[in-house]
């Protein structure tokens, strides 16, 4: 069974940092895309950014793009998401689904969604 398991969530002041964890099982996380993804309350889940299974393209959304690093461990069959500067329109559940590429980077539907991790900036 095909599964993605998401952590590392937490609250943080602005401007701080979190690194957040997908971690595969049923797959490796060479075979298919990886997308991160992100809703706050109230809106609809977002695309923030998507790797590539086998190349490593990378895309990020223009509200992350240089504040966050998507990368991809393959010995511990994890995609991590690292964020940087932490602003409070950055708080929000965090979830991460497999896919094509570029699709997963921006397609919300998917039947397999996890619990995800609870992202919170706040002062």
């Amino acid at each position: 069974q095909l599964q993605l398991a998401e952590s590392g969530g937490g609250f943080v002041q602005p401007g701080g940092s979190l690194r957040l964890s997908c971690v595969a099982s049923g797959f490796t996380v060479d075979e298919y895309a990886i997308g991160w993804f992100r809703q706050a309350p109230g809106k609809e889940r977002e695309g923030v950014s998507c790797i590539s299974s086998r190349d490593d393209r990378r895309h990020y959304s223009e509200s992350v793009k240089g504040r966050f690093t998507i990368s991809r461990d393959n010995a511990k069959n994890t995609v991590f998401l690292q964020m940087n500067s932490l602003k409070p329109e950055d708080t929000g559940i965090y979830y991460c689904k497999w896919g094509p590429f570029p699709p997963v980077c921006y397609d919300n539907s998917f039947d397999f969604w996890g619990q995800g991790t609870q992202v919170t900036v706040s002062s």
